[in-house]
């Protein structure tokens, strides 16, 4: 009687056990599967001056973005009303790194607050949704009015999407 307790005791802990194995494994593999994205802030580029590059991110949910201060005093904020709804918003530090998840499918268009007039934006798609454009289309209007320079910068941007 002993040796069979043992046994039905030594087979439900290797069964809890391989339960939790695969569970652990499961969910380690949802955070090794998302993707960090690497994104220079930079005087001068090869679109010009005052740009993200790459300017155009396509992403999953989930993924990061590092925002790199490869040059200084620039930084990246989204742009409100230019995420999508529920979307984690940002604000960067200026002259600092800013990682950002990306938590919600649809078009996120961001800034570097000090260069807006100069059109330092840039966009991240995640997933295939286009599903706030828009809202981003009624925003941009007056995002555009402030830009003194690279003015088609954005449309063009939005338009490779």
């Amino acid at each position: 009687m002993c040796i069979i307790s043992f046994i039905k005791i030594y087979k439900e802990s290797t069964m809890k056990f391989k339960t939790f194995l695969a569970l652990g494994l499961s969910v380690f593999g949802v955070f090794t599967s998302a993707a960090n994205h690497e994104v220079r802030m930079l005087n001068s580029g090869a679109e010009g001056f005052m740009v993200f590059e790459p300017a155009i991110v396509k992403a999953a949910v989930g993924d990061t973005v590092t925002f790199k201060a490869t040059d200084m005093a620039h930084n990246s904020a989204s742009i409100e009303g230019m995420i999508p709804e529920g979307a984690n918003s940002w604000n960067g530090a200026m002259s600092q790194d800013i990682t950002v998840t990306v938590n919600k499918e649809g078009i996120y268009v961001y800034q570097c607050t000090p260069h807006s007039m100069m059109a330092m934006v840039g966009v991240i798609q995640v997933g295939e949704s286009r599903s706030n454009i828009d809202s981003i289309q009624s925003k941009l209007a007056a995002v555009k009015a402030g830009f003194v320079t690279n003015k088609e910068r954005l449309d063009t941007y939005l338009g490779s999407l």
